[in-house]
Parts: structure tokens; sequence; C-alpha cells
């Protein structure tokens, strides 16, 4: 039976601890396939700037590094969390590293929001979550944080 929530599912903390998404419940998250050596990684900048302006409102970015295409995330752990917080003052939630292309070794995370018809084909592709845990929408790599639609769609959500 196909997982019916985002927020029923657990993923491991960029330090590997086990982080229950259940802690997300009731609020409106965007995941995002994030890497440190993108053309699309000054992406950070925007993601943490919705995640401080909105999180008082019930709203996280979930950031989960991949190295799935051109290798653009080749480093480990901890060189992930310096980067990120040296070059982008990042405060939202980071996950470990994991795969988001099918397979046997695809994350339960993109195996669950690739039910919603659409699995990223680059880096920084991101998923609206609603507060029931259910994809939204779906946004290319190439739709910045700033945007128009993405914003438009997170105040929808928040509104719900």
């Amino acid at each position: 039976m196909p997982t019916e929530s985002l927020y029923s599912l657990t993923a491991k903390s960029l330090g590997g601890q086990p982080t229950d998404l259940a802690r997300y419940e009731g609020k409106v998250t965007l995941v995002v396939n994030v890497a440190s050596q993108c053309g699309f990684t000054p992406q950070y900048a925007g993601l943490e700037k919705l995640h401080r302006e909105l999180s008082g409102r019930g709203f996280s970015v979930l950031g989960f590094p991949s190295n799935d295409f051109g290798a653009q995330e080749p480093g480990a752990p901890e060189e992930i969390a310096t980067f990120c917080e040296k070059n982008y003052g990042v405060t939202f939630p980071i996950f470990e590293k994991v795969v988001t292309k099918p397979g046997a070794a695809q994350s339960a995370v993109y195996a669950f929001l690739g039910q919603a018809g659409q699995l990223p084909s680059w880096n920084f592709a991101k998923y609206l979550v609603g507060k029931d845990g259910r994809v939204i929408k779906f946004f290319p790599s190439k739709v910045a944080p700033e945007s128009s639609e993405l914003n438009d769609a997170i105040a929808a959500a928040l509104d719900a």
C-alpha cells in the first residue's frame, strides 16, 4: 500500500540521526534535493530567506543533498554542513544524502514524492507539501525560490 503522507516517514539528519517527519505534520514544507557544486546552488540563499520569513507561519524548507545529477554533491556530511552554513547561513533542516532516482537505493522520501508523478531531473527540484503531508505541486530546478509561481503556491498552502 502506498504511503499516504510525507509526515509518516522517517529520514536521517545530516548528522545521521533518525528524524521523524511527523514533526512537520500540520505545517507546509518545501522539499528540495540540494547540491553544493551546481549552477543552481545559489538558490540556497532564496530557500533560506523563505524559511526565515515563513517559519513563524508554519512553513519549513527541508533539504535533501543528492549526488544523483552531475556528481555535484560529493561531500561528506560535515563538508555539506560547513558549506551550507558558511556560504548561505542555512538554518533549515538538511538531511542525509539521498538517492532520488528510482531503484533499490531510492530514499523512502523520494519514493513517496515520486507518487505525485514526477521525480527530479536535476538538483534543486522542489516539492510543495501541504499540512496533510501530501504533495501539492512539483517545481523544476529552474523555478527560483523568489519566483511568484512558487511564492503564490506557498501562500495558498499556508492559508488552506
